[in-house]
């Protein structure tokens, strides 16, 4: 069951990295074509940003997504990096999820939570693997703290 769900969490990572960068492509041109700045700023340097935002989330995604991908084929737990890169991708997934319900609705926040739910039940399902009892037969307790 672990292994689909790594690779159910890849192909979503995945899915969602296209729509970021379309959005943010589709916002990069709206913002071309009004030629409107927003406080002075420069419309060129507001459309290179949004550009360059899509383009930075876009690889982002698609690396959480590798990791969860080569986690469930391997199925093995990711490293402590990618372990890291998980938890902030689920982490950056709450925050959006909390800001989308009052921006876009309910739809988007129940997206966001759909993916924050996979990401978490991949980090859970390849936890940090404890030895077999049989394997600490050997080992001493540690002495208590006078």
């Amino acid at each position: 069951m672990r292994r689909g769900v790594a690779i159910v969490t890849a192909l979503v990572l995945f899915g969602e990295a296209v729509g970021i960068v379309l959005i943010n492509a589709a916002l990069a041109t709206i913002t071309e074509n009004q030629n409107m700045s927003l406080a002075g700023m420069d419309p060129e340097a507001m459309t290179t940003g949004t550009w360059v935002m899509g383009g930075v989330s876009g690889l982002l995604l698609v690396l959480c997504g590798v990791i969860a991908l080569l986690a469930g084929v391997r199925d093995r737990s990711p490293g402590r990096l990618g372990r890291i890169v998980l938890i902030g991708c689920a982490v950056v997934h709450g925050v959006l999820g909390a800001v989308t319900v009052g921006l876009i609705g309910w739809s988007a926040f129940a997206f966001m939570m759909a993916v924050l739910a996979l990401l978490v039940l991949t980090l859970l399902a390849y936890g940090p693997e404890t030895p077999a009892d049989g394997d600490r037969a050997g080992e001493e307790p540690a002495p208590a703290a006078v």
